[in-house]
């Protein structure tokens, strides 16, 4: 079964975004985590997009407050399915992270789960792993 990359633009989202782990494991499934702003590591955060297919992952999970720009930046450089976690911080709880994550532009899908649900990313990450194991 291939990989799962789990990246989080903050070191302080980890504690939210890890619960994703222990369902993945349990599975089998190997997982990489990295932390990799949007905004303050543009060209670190494409990379990890665009070599993820060839490094052998299936699925990324991408969580971010805010403006949650990192799922859509993900997306925007890799084929392979991105699942998003808006992570509630600032004023509006993670509302402003859970619109900015469904409302991704036409060519730039991101799936979403709600808001701080890492564990709900993993479960449909499995989903998509197992669909891609059985083509």
């Amino acid at each position: 079964m291939k990989k799962v990359l789990v990246v989080m633009g903050s070191e302080s989202d980890r504690e939210r975004m890890e619960q994703a782990l222990p369902i993945l494991r349990q599975e089998g499934v190997e997982v990489e985590v990295e932390v990799s702003s949007a905004h303050r590591e543009p060209d670190k955060t494409a990379e990890l997009a665009r070599s993820a297919e060839a490094r052998g992952f299936g699925v990324i999970i991408a969580g971010a407050g805010l403006s949650a720009a990192l799922p859509g930046a993900v997306a925007a450089h890799t084929r392979l399915p991105v699942i998003g976690v808006p992570l509630a911080a600032g004023a509006l709880g993670g509302m402003d992270a859970l619109l900015s994550t469904v409302q991704m532009p036409p060519g730039v899908p991101v799936a979403c789960v709600g808001i701080d649900n890492a564990k709900n990313a993993a479960h449909l990450a499995l989903r998509i792993l197992r669909l891609q194991k059985g083509s």
